[in-house]
Protein backbone atom coordinates (compact mmCIF):
# COMPACT_ATOMS: atom_id res chain seq x y z
CA UNK A 1 0.00 0.00 0.00
CA UNK A 2 1.18 3.47 -0.77
CA UNK A 3 2.68 5.59 2.67
CA UNK A 4 2.72 9.41 2.66
CA UNK A 5 6.82 10.16 3.08
CA UNK A 6 6.35 13.85 3.48
CA UNK A 7 3.31 16.32 4.24
CA UNK A 8 4.78 19.79 3.50
CA UNK A 9 4.12 22.91 5.24
CA UNK A 10 1.03 22.38 7.57
CA UNK A 11 -2.51 21.15 7.60
CA UNK A 12 -3.58 19.74 4.45
CA UNK A 13 -6.14 22.11 3.43
CA UNK A 14 -2.94 24.63 3.00
CA UNK A 15 -0.94 21.71 1.11
CA UNK A 16 0.61 22.17 -2.48
CA UNK A 17 1.19 19.05 -3.12
CA UNK A 18 1.20 15.62 -1.43
CA UNK A 19 4.94 13.07 -2.01
CA UNK A 20 3.58 9.67 -1.91
CA UNK A 21 5.85 6.63 -2.03
CA UNK A 22 4.95 3.63 -4.19
CA UNK A 23 7.88 1.51 -3.82
CA UNK A 24 10.88 3.33 -5.08
CA UNK A 25 9.81 5.30 -7.07
CA UNK A 26 8.04 9.27 -5.32
CA UNK A 27 5.36 11.02 -7.12
CA UNK A 28 4.06 14.36 -6.54
CA UNK A 29 0.42 15.21 -6.31
CA UNK A 30 -1.02 18.16 -6.23
CA UNK A 31 -3.00 19.34 -3.98
CA UNK A 32 -6.57 21.39 -4.53
CA UNK A 33 -5.03 24.05 -5.97
CA UNK A 34 -7.00 25.87 -8.74
CA UNK A 35 -4.43 28.79 -9.54
CA UNK A 36 -4.32 30.02 -12.52
CA UNK A 37 -7.87 28.29 -13.47
CA UNK A 38 -10.64 29.56 -14.64
CA UNK A 39 -14.11 28.17 -13.40
CA UNK A 40 -17.60 28.83 -14.37
CA UNK A 41 -20.59 28.80 -11.75
CA UNK A 42 -23.62 28.85 -12.79
CA UNK A 43 -26.48 29.93 -10.53
CA UNK A 44 -23.67 31.10 -8.98
CA UNK A 45 -26.11 34.09 -6.99
CA UNK A 46 -27.25 31.60 -4.11
CA UNK A 47 -27.01 28.37 -2.39
CA UNK A 48 -24.43 26.14 -3.98
CA UNK A 49 -23.42 27.93 -6.85
CA UNK A 50 -23.01 30.81 -4.42
CA UNK A 51 -20.41 28.13 -1.58
CA UNK A 52 -19.29 26.79 -4.98
CA UNK A 53 -18.26 29.96 -6.28
CA UNK A 54 -16.55 31.20 -3.01
CA UNK A 55 -14.86 27.97 -2.26
CA UNK A 56 -13.17 28.02 -5.69
CA UNK A 57 -12.04 30.91 -4.89
CA UNK A 58 -10.23 30.11 -1.93
CA UNK A 59 -8.54 27.46 -3.88
CA UNK A 60 -7.39 29.78 -6.14
CA UNK A 61 -9.62 29.75 -9.37
CA UNK A 62 -10.89 33.41 -10.92
CA UNK A 63 -14.61 32.85 -11.10
CA UNK A 64 -17.54 33.99 -13.66
CA UNK A 65 -20.94 33.59 -12.66
CA UNK A 66 -24.38 33.73 -14.33
CA UNK A 67 -27.62 34.83 -12.55
CA UNK A 68 -31.57 34.91 -14.23
CA UNK A 69 -33.61 37.33 -12.02
CA UNK A 70 -31.08 37.87 -8.98
CA UNK A 71 -28.78 40.55 -9.61
CA UNK A 72 -27.93 41.99 -6.33
CA UNK A 73 -26.67 38.52 -4.90
CA UNK A 74 -24.92 37.87 -7.73
CA UNK A 75 -23.28 40.91 -7.26
CA UNK A 76 -22.72 40.70 -3.53
CA UNK A 77 -20.83 36.81 -4.45
CA UNK A 78 -18.92 38.82 -6.93
CA UNK A 79 -17.37 41.23 -4.23
CA UNK A 80 -16.88 38.32 -1.97
CA UNK A 81 -14.84 36.60 -4.38
CA UNK A 82 -13.04 40.17 -4.87
CA UNK A 83 -12.12 40.29 -1.48
CA UNK A 84 -10.51 36.92 -1.42
CA UNK A 85 -8.25 38.18 -4.03
CA UNK A 86 -9.53 36.62 -7.50
CA UNK A 87 -11.32 38.12 -10.78
CA UNK A 88 -14.79 37.76 -10.71
CA UNK A 89 -17.20 38.84 -13.53
CA UNK A 90 -21.37 38.64 -13.15
CA UNK A 91 -23.64 37.91 -16.59
CA UNK A 92 -27.13 38.26 -16.63
CA UNK A 93 -28.08 35.18 -18.85
CA UNK A 94 -31.07 32.56 -19.22
CA UNK A 95 -29.46 29.68 -19.68
CA UNK A 96 -32.39 27.82 -21.73
CA UNK A 97 -31.87 30.54 -24.54
CA UNK A 98 -29.54 29.62 -27.26
CA UNK A 99 -28.41 32.86 -27.94
CA UNK A 100 -28.40 33.90 -24.15
CA UNK A 101 -25.90 31.13 -23.40
CA UNK A 102 -23.57 31.94 -26.10
CA UNK A 103 -23.53 35.40 -25.26
CA UNK A 104 -23.03 34.51 -21.64
CA UNK A 105 -19.31 31.84 -22.58
CA UNK A 106 -18.62 34.42 -25.05
CA UNK A 107 -17.82 36.99 -22.65
CA UNK A 108 -16.10 34.59 -20.21
CA UNK A 109 -13.35 33.96 -23.10
CA UNK A 110 -13.02 37.36 -23.80
CA UNK A 111 -12.53 38.06 -20.69
CA UNK A 112 -10.40 35.16 -19.64
CA UNK A 113 -9.27 33.44 -23.06
CA UNK A 114 -9.84 30.21 -21.50
CA UNK A 115 -12.95 28.07 -19.94
CA UNK A 116 -11.25 25.07 -17.47
CA UNK A 117 -14.29 23.91 -15.56
CA UNK A 118 -18.08 24.15 -16.20
CA UNK A 119 -20.13 23.75 -12.99
CA UNK A 120 -23.83 23.35 -14.08
CA UNK A 121 -25.74 24.16 -11.18
CA UNK A 122 -28.25 25.83 -11.64
CA UNK A 123 -31.87 24.88 -11.64
CA UNK A 124 -35.78 24.91 -10.23
CA UNK A 125 -37.75 22.72 -8.40
CA UNK A 126 -41.24 22.88 -7.38
CA UNK A 127 -42.36 23.04 -3.82
CA UNK A 128 -45.79 22.11 -3.82
CA UNK A 129 -46.76 18.51 -5.31
CA UNK A 130 -47.62 18.63 -8.54
CA UNK A 131 -49.67 14.78 -9.58
CA UNK A 132 -48.89 13.79 -13.16
CA UNK A 133 -52.61 13.69 -13.86
CA UNK A 134 -52.78 17.49 -13.16
CA UNK A 135 -49.38 18.86 -14.56
CA UNK A 136 -49.17 21.65 -17.40
CA UNK A 137 -47.60 20.93 -20.45
CA UNK A 138 -46.26 24.42 -19.58
CA UNK A 139 -44.72 23.38 -16.07
CA UNK A 140 -43.01 20.39 -17.70
CA UNK A 141 -41.21 22.37 -20.49
CA UNK A 142 -40.20 24.60 -18.34
CA UNK A 143 -38.32 22.01 -15.78
CA UNK A 144 -37.00 20.39 -19.12
CA UNK A 145 -35.58 23.55 -20.38
CA UNK A 146 -34.14 24.74 -17.26
CA UNK A 147 -32.73 21.80 -15.77
CA UNK A 148 -31.61 19.88 -18.79
CA UNK A 149 -31.76 21.56 -22.16
CA UNK A 150 -29.68 24.07 -20.75
CA UNK A 151 -27.26 21.78 -19.33
CA UNK A 152 -26.94 20.17 -23.21
CA UNK A 153 -26.21 24.22 -24.60
CA UNK A 154 -23.23 25.09 -21.84
CA UNK A 155 -21.74 21.54 -22.72
CA UNK A 156 -21.80 21.88 -26.02
CA UNK A 157 -20.54 25.90 -26.31
CA UNK A 158 -17.87 24.64 -23.71
CA UNK A 159 -16.48 21.60 -24.93
CA UNK A 160 -15.78 23.22 -28.13
CA UNK A 161 -13.89 25.70 -25.89
CA UNK A 162 -11.78 23.07 -23.67
CA UNK A 163 -11.02 21.28 -27.28
CA UNK A 164 -8.97 24.23 -28.11
CA UNK A 165 -7.05 24.40 -24.97
CA UNK A 166 -7.03 20.99 -24.61
CA UNK A 167 -8.82 19.76 -22.27
CA UNK A 168 -11.24 20.50 -19.36
CA UNK A 169 -13.63 19.35 -16.78
CA UNK A 170 -17.46 19.28 -16.81
CA UNK A 171 -19.20 18.60 -13.21
CA UNK A 172 -22.62 18.11 -13.26
CA UNK A 173 -25.79 18.80 -10.58
CA UNK A 174 -28.02 16.12 -10.31
CA UNK A 175 -29.91 15.15 -7.58
CA UNK A 176 -30.74 11.86 -5.25
CA UNK A 177 -34.34 12.25 -7.04
CA UNK A 178 -32.60 11.30 -10.06
CA UNK A 179 -31.68 8.06 -8.92
CA UNK A 180 -34.74 7.09 -7.00
CA UNK A 181 -37.80 9.04 -8.61
CA UNK A 182 -39.83 11.50 -6.63
CA UNK A 183 -43.24 11.25 -6.52
CA UNK A 184 -45.83 14.50 -7.16
CA UNK A 185 -42.02 16.13 -8.82
CA UNK A 186 -41.96 13.60 -11.61
CA UNK A 187 -40.63 16.29 -14.24
CA UNK A 188 -38.13 17.28 -11.94
CA UNK A 189 -36.62 13.42 -11.26
CA UNK A 190 -36.67 13.37 -14.63
CA UNK A 191 -34.42 15.57 -15.73
CA UNK A 192 -32.30 14.89 -12.70
CA UNK A 193 -31.82 11.31 -13.71
CA UNK A 194 -31.24 12.39 -17.44
CA UNK A 195 -28.15 14.68 -16.11
CA UNK A 196 -26.65 11.43 -14.57
CA UNK A 197 -27.59 9.68 -18.19
CA UNK A 198 -25.80 12.96 -20.00
CA UNK A 199 -23.28 13.05 -17.42
CA UNK A 200 -21.92 9.30 -18.20
CA UNK A 201 -22.52 9.80 -22.07
CA UNK A 202 -20.19 12.61 -21.98
CA UNK A 203 -17.71 11.37 -20.06
CA UNK A 204 -17.29 8.61 -23.03
CA UNK A 205 -17.36 10.36 -25.35
CA UNK A 206 -14.93 13.18 -24.60
CA UNK A 207 -12.10 11.30 -22.95
CA UNK A 208 -10.04 11.68 -26.14
CA UNK A 209 -10.31 15.33 -25.78
CA UNK A 210 -9.37 14.93 -21.71
CA UNK A 211 -12.44 16.60 -20.91
CA UNK A 212 -13.53 14.75 -17.29
CA UNK A 213 -17.21 15.30 -17.02
CA UNK A 214 -18.76 14.23 -13.40
CA UNK A 215 -21.66 14.74 -11.54
CA UNK A 216 -22.54 15.55 -7.53
CA UNK A 217 -25.94 13.90 -6.40
CA UNK A 218 -27.48 16.14 -3.39
CA UNK A 219 -30.14 15.00 -1.43
CA UNK A 220 -31.78 17.93 1.06
CA UNK A 221 -29.87 21.13 1.15
CA UNK A 222 -30.00 23.51 3.53
CA UNK A 223 -30.64 27.18 0.94
CA UNK A 224 -33.64 28.91 -0.15
CA UNK A 225 -34.69 26.59 -2.62
CA UNK A 226 -35.93 24.32 -0.14
CA UNK A 227 -36.77 26.92 3.04
CA UNK A 228 -40.58 26.64 2.72
CA UNK A 229 -40.50 22.77 3.41
CA UNK A 230 -38.34 23.73 6.32
CA UNK A 231 -40.14 26.23 7.77
CA UNK A 232 -42.39 23.47 8.80
CA UNK A 233 -40.92 22.04 12.33
CA UNK A 234 -42.39 18.89 12.28
CA UNK A 235 -41.63 18.59 8.02
CA UNK A 236 -37.86 19.06 8.58
CA UNK A 237 -37.47 16.94 11.45
CA UNK A 238 -38.84 14.06 9.24
CA UNK A 239 -36.27 15.02 7.15
CA UNK A 240 -33.88 14.96 9.59
CA UNK A 241 -34.84 11.49 11.01
CA UNK A 242 -34.48 10.35 7.32
CA UNK A 243 -30.73 11.07 7.19
CA UNK A 244 -28.52 8.46 9.04
CA UNK A 245 -26.44 11.14 9.36
CA UNK A 246 -29.19 13.25 11.13
CA UNK A 247 -28.42 15.92 9.59
CA UNK A 248 -29.62 18.77 6.60
CA UNK A 249 -25.92 20.07 5.36
CA UNK A 250 -25.46 23.46 4.09
CA UNK A 251 -24.76 24.47 0.71
CA UNK A 252 -20.34 24.56 1.54
CA UNK A 253 -20.72 20.80 2.22
CA UNK A 254 -21.81 20.29 -1.66
CA UNK A 255 -19.28 22.64 -2.87
CA UNK A 256 -16.43 20.81 -1.67
CA UNK A 257 -17.07 17.50 -3.58
CA UNK A 258 -17.62 19.76 -6.27
CA UNK A 259 -14.38 21.06 -5.53
CA UNK A 260 -12.92 18.32 -5.76
CA UNK A 261 -13.96 16.67 -8.71
CA UNK A 262 -12.86 19.99 -10.16
CA UNK A 263 -8.82 19.46 -9.13
CA UNK A 264 -5.76 17.01 -9.77
CA UNK A 265 -7.05 14.75 -7.19
CA UNK A 266 -9.97 13.47 -9.67
CA UNK A 267 -8.01 13.53 -12.41
CA UNK A 268 -8.22 9.74 -13.02
CA UNK A 269 -12.40 10.35 -12.37
CA UNK A 270 -14.89 10.68 -15.31
CA UNK A 271 -18.55 9.34 -15.57
CA UNK A 272 -18.77 9.42 -11.76
CA UNK A 273 -21.27 10.30 -9.36
CA UNK A 274 -20.74 11.75 -6.07
CA UNK A 275 -23.77 10.90 -4.23
CA UNK A 276 -23.84 13.45 -1.16
CA UNK A 277 -27.05 12.90 0.97
CA UNK A 278 -25.71 11.72 3.91
CA UNK A 279 -26.38 7.93 3.37
CA UNK A 280 -30.01 8.73 2.72
CA UNK A 281 -29.90 7.17 -0.80
CA UNK A 282 -26.95 4.44 -1.49
CA UNK A 283 -26.17 3.79 -4.85
CA UNK A 284 -23.88 1.72 -6.39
Amino acid sequence: MPKISKLLHGDITKNKELIMVLGHEKKKYNMIDLSGKVAVITGGSRGIGAATAIMFAKAGSDIAINYNIREDTAHEVEQTVKNIGKICITIQANLAVTSDVERFLDKVVHRFNRIDVLVNNHGIWNEDDIPVSEMTEKAWDEMIDVNLKSYYLLSRKAVKIMRQQGGGKIINLSSTAGQRGEAYHSHYAATKGAVIAFTKSLAVELADDNILVNAVAPGWVDTDMCAGVFSDPKAKQEIIDSIPLKRIPPPEDIAGPILFLASDLARHITGEIINVNGGAILCG
